[in-house]
């Protein structure tokens, strides 16, 4: 674990309220966690956040939880007790963020919507993350990140073409949302703090994150009434970018730039495309891709992964192999770049887990602590919001905290 408390933190003295569980709005609070923000969970009494029992476990939590809750402190209070919602109300008030990735009206529901919320703490920047934003004639539906990548366009284009469209293999609708949260709320905390901004809503939708990435699909489907389709390990319309087959794996390889199509071909001992008139530019590479596909695939065919980066290497032409977990974790440039780091868990297991990005030359992120127990910072949290420890003990016995 990074253990340099001399370093300064870009997010130091910034208050942040967690309410969201499992993914969206909990990667976000990680985000601002690692650049210094002091992050309070508040986690239902008896399970806490579903993501503790996600994936594989060892004494009994996730190692997914590890990295998810790292440098955040976990404050168990039933928010469905008009106590326990009184208690948010009494930390929120004194915040900077309050992060939440409930069904829209659920805040509502328990007096603590946007208008409530800022009559109490103008300041406020609100974090929302939902399926389908707070608007619209959808709003009111249940939506996870892989229905918002189906909904952003995403889906449709992963997979072989003619077959079932696949998933990337993680929640990558839920991390996209999250990151642009996280864009939205340092947005915000800017505007508050230099141009003496009031605090303000940010509202993403699971689906909006992910169409924000999806490049020129819409302006190809307006322009042309092109529904780009799914084409495998290829990339459409840019030429050659594909997986090629060696002896003992596949390797990636981007040789679409004019001058490293000319490189690439030449490494290949294919002079006569490196030549050809036609193949100087993008579009006349994308009018013989199957063509020059074949050319490369022949050459890596009889060519192990390494063989084949060596040589390309050589010629300066972008190239890599797909890395497995394993690989990732025998890496001396994950190492080299901190991007594998070693981190004691509560039970006091040792785990690898990743770095911190992206990363700051001045004051760069961190791990401070290790994820929390369920309700391990309840009693400081309360504490230090006012409460005395008669007050605390009654709320204990009523089930409010834990």
């Amino acid at each position: 674990m990074e253990t340099n408390a001399q370093t300064p933190l870009a997010l130091a003295g910034v208050r942040v309220v967690e309410m969201g569980q499992l993914i969206a709005g909990p990667f976000c609070g990680k985000t601002l966690a690692e650049f210094g923000a002091d992050v309070v969970k508040i986690e239902a009494p008896g399970g806490g956040d579903p993501l503790r029992n996600w994936r594989m476990l060892r004494n009994g939590t996730s190692v997914w939880w590890q990295v998810q809750s790292r440098n955040k402190r976990s404050l168990a209070l039933d928010l469905r007790q008009a106590e326990g919602q009184d208690i948010a109300r009494r930390l929120i008030a004194e915040a900077d963020v309050l992060i939440e990735n409930f069904r829209p009206g659920t805040l509502e529901g328990w007096g603590m919507s946007p208008e409530e919320l800022h009559r109490l703490n103008p300041g406020l920047v609100m974090l929302r993350i939902s399926g389908y934003g707070q608007t619209g004639p959808y709003r009111d539906m249940p939506g996870f990140g892989v229905v918002g990548e189906a909904m952003g366009g995403l889906r449709h284009l992963t997979g072989e073409p003619g077959r079932v469209p696949v998933r990337c293999g993680i929640s990558i609708g839920d991390t996209l949302a999250a990151l642009h949260g996280a864009i939205g709320v340092l947005t915000a905390l800017y505007h508050r703090k230099v141009n003496g901004g009031q605090g303000q809503v940010i509202d993403v939708a699971l689906h909006e994150a992910v169409f924000n990435c999806m490049e020129s699909l819409i302006p190809e489907y307006s322009a042309f009434g092109a529904v780009r389709e799914a084409a495998g390990s290829a990339l459409p319309g840019i030429a050659p970018s594909n997986a090629y087959p060696c002896t003992d794996g596949w390797v990636l390889v981007a040789g679409n730039g004019d001058s490293i199509f000319k490189r690439l071909m030449a490494a290949i001992g294919r002079d006569d495309l490196a030549t050809a008139p036609d193949l100087a530019d993008n579009a006349g590479r994308v009018a013989r891709v199957a063509e020059i596909d074949a050319a490369i695939g022949a050459w890596t065919a009889g060519r192990t992964v390494q063989l084949v980066l060596d040589q390309l290497g050589a010629a300066r032409v972008p190239a890599g192999k797909v890395y497995t977990a394993r690989d990732i974790a025998e890496d001396p440039h994950y190492r080299a770049r901190g991007m594998l780091l070693e981190q004691t868990t509560r039970s006091g297991d040792r785990i690898t887990v990743p770095g911190v990005v992206p990363k700051l030359s001045a004051t760069p992120g961190r791990v401070r602590t290790s994820a929390p127990g369920l309700g391990d910072d309840t009693d400081a949290v309360l504490a230090e919001a006012g409460l005395t420890v008669e007050q605390i003990a009654l709320l204990r016995s009523k089930g409010v905290i834990a």
